[in-house]
């Protein structure tokens, strides 16, 4: 595996958001985020990343991950692979990291895991001291999802997100090892549902890769890339590659931003692949390989191919969507589906 490459020298304040994005591959901004107040205290121990965090904490119950000790910490499917092998409830953000330190120096601790959860609604005023200047995005529109994830040492088992992504390593070490979306087959997608955060994971256990069962994994780990990040660190990676994250410690926490510049009107692929399956799949392959044919012209190819040769008042959905055009578009697609 390789590594990712590094960026030194770049600040917070200066990411250059546009290059790193063309670039389209994943990337360690080396030491970005190392002035941050929350970096600095996560230096001086758990105890005080915890304290300081919390002097943000609005008192809103937060979703609140647990796993057995013996799993040791991947999130991941029960054996049928029809439910997931963790508890989630609500709970008191305080109440929970405390659980985390009473078991700092537990080899046997379970898992404690606070994934995704929305830092403005949380921690109002965290990113008044912790935060990207994201002026190049917003004045294209972009307002990326800004997230915190707090725990121990877990692992969240591979899986894509449909966003780039930044994520800020604050406290702790994290671990990302990375695959182009190429590579989608070697790593053996688990089911549609349940999913513990709203994508597929790889069935492929990392720690112990069951070769026999799934070989083609081996082609994955030839082209994969590995980050290791050290606190003050952030890796971007593109939209929609494959990304296996471990924290490391006994106690880590991250900020993530996720965005891409899909107009609001933009209605999310998964929908497409969900009626794909209800209308393509199961047709002779002579008609999905003419049916990719058809995709590549209308959708994956260039975007003015289909409309060229037509006169203006005659393109209709071909046409660039607006907000009314996607309404009226997804008006038509809704009644072909009600019939």
């Amino acid at each position: 595996m390789d590594r990712v490459p590094e960026i030194t020298g770049i600040d917070s304040d200066a990411i250059p958001f546009e290059h790193i994005v063309a670039e389209n591959r994943p990337v360690v901004l080396k030491g970005v985020v190392r002035d941050w107040p929350l970096t600095r205290a996560g230096a001086r121990g758990p105890g005080a990343a915890i304290t300081y965090l919390l002097g943000f904490y609005a008192g809103a119950p937060v979703a609140g991950y647990t796993a057995a000790p013996e799993l040791g910490g991947r999130y991941f499917y029960d054996d049928s692979a029809t439910h997931l092998n963790f508890a989630r409830e609500r709970v008191q953000l305080d109440e929970y990291l405390n659980r985390v330190l009473a078991h700092l120096d537990d080899p046997g601790a379970p898992s404690f895991y606070v994934g995704s959860t929305d830092l403005d609604t949380y921690l109002p005023g965290f990113r008044g001291e912790n935060d990207l200047a994201l002026d190049p995005l917003t004045r294209a529109g972009q307002y990326p999802l800004v997230s915190i994830w707090l725990g121990n040492r877990t692992v969240a088992t591979a899986h894509y997100d449909q966003s780039n992504n930044i994520a800020c390593c604050l406290v702790g070490r994290r671990r990302f090892t990375l695959f182009p979306p190429s590579q989608v087959s070697n790593l053996y997608p688990g089911p549609l549902e349940p999913t513990p955060g709203g994508q597929v994971l790889s069935m492929v256990d990392f720690r112990a890769p069951d070769l026999a069962r799934f070989p083609r994994f081996a082609d994955a780990l030839a082209v994969a890339q590995v980050a290791e990040l050290e606190p003050g660190d952030a890796l971007f990676y593109p939209a929609l590659w494959w990304h296996h994250v471990e924290a490391l410690d006994a106690f880590n926490a991250m900020v993530n931003y996720w965005w891409n510049d899909a107009p609001a009107h933009a209605d999310s692929p998964m929908t497409t692949l969900l009626h794909a399956m209800l209308s393509l799949r199961e047709r002779p392959l002579v008609e999905k390989q003419a049916w990719r044919e058809i995709f590549d012209h209308y959708i994956f190819g260039p975007a003015d191919r289909p409309i060229a040769h037509l006169p203006e008042p005659a393109r209709g959905a071909l046409a660039p969507l607006d907000e009314t055009a996607a309404r009226r578009l997804r008006a038509q697609v809704l009644q072909r589906l009600n019939r």
